[in-house]
């Protein structure tokens, strides 16, 4: 079976504070257990990755007030557990572009959107981020946390 992957863009979010504080957001989502994430999204037919980074932060996390920081110079894909890819027909997973943004002062987090995604969130710093990622994001969140952090932004 040819595999099929959705087009997304995946958001590291850095608090206000940062570079002098490295606490990077994180949020658990509300439809699996215990399974905390970066705010991420499909990206619609005719929207640019960039667009799509924007409107996904406002549905996810209720703001869109950042500044783009960096973003990864390549897709990067990973497949879904079996559980999640039965909810996912016809992908069998997910191609991302990643991008490193920093909240503006003053611009608030609120995941009570119209369709929540999540149940809750927090800022960890980036040394405590690998103990909440999910097993199957991990190989993806950690070619990219490294990538970030050799170019210096952690």
């Amino acid at each position: 079976m040819e595999k099929k992957y959705r087009p997304n863009v995946a958001v590291i979010v850095l608090g206000t504070e940062y570079p002098q504080k490295q606490d990077v957001f994180i949020a658990q989502r509300s439809d699996l257990d215990d399974i905390w994430q970066f705010p991420q999204g499909g990206i619609d037919d005719g929207e640019s990755a960039e667009e799509a980074l924007f409107r996904e932060l406002e549905e996810e996390i209720g703001t869109c007030d950042v500044r783009i920081i960096a973003e990864y110079p390549d897709w990067i894909s990973y497949d879904f557990p079996a559980h999640i890819a039965k909810k996912m027909t016809p992908f069998t997973g997910q191609r991302q572009r990643y991008y490193l943004v920093q909240l503006n002062e003053g611009a608030t987090i609120n995941i009570e959107t119209e369709i929540p995604e999540f149940s809750d969130h927090k800022f960890v710093d980036f040394s405590e981020l690998s103990k909440y990622i999910a097993h199957f994001k991990r190989p993806v969140y950690e070619k990219v946390l490294a990538y970030f952090k050799e170019e210096g932004y952690f």
